[in-house]
């Protein structure tokens, strides 16, 4: 599920060059993940690295994950799941 969510994540990068000739790489649907480099494609590898050490600082500081196209990775609580599964109709 997590290699889902970060090729889909990916799937959202928007790259653009700057006046000096390097390039410039977001990923809009997760805040602060960017990255530059001298080609897309480097940008492009360091971006996916930004995004899978982003997501690794979210989940040890309990922040939440943004969904991206119906991907949800955040952790619930073991008692919240519990009690999803347990439910009846």
């Amino acid at each position: 599920m997590l290699v889902e969510y970060i090729q889909t994540a990916m799937q959202h990068a928007e790259f653009e060059q700057m006046e000096d000739g390097r390039f410039f790489g977001t990923i809009p649907p997760c805040q602060g993940v960017w990255a530059d480099g001298d080609t897309v494609e480097e940008t492009r590898r360091t971006l996916q690295e930004v995004l899978e050490d982003w997501i690794i600082v979210r989940y040890r500081h309990d922040l939440q994950i943004p969904p991206v196209d119906g991907w949800d990775i955040n952790i619930k609580p073991l008692a919240e799941e519990y009690a999803e599964t347990n439910q009846t109709a």
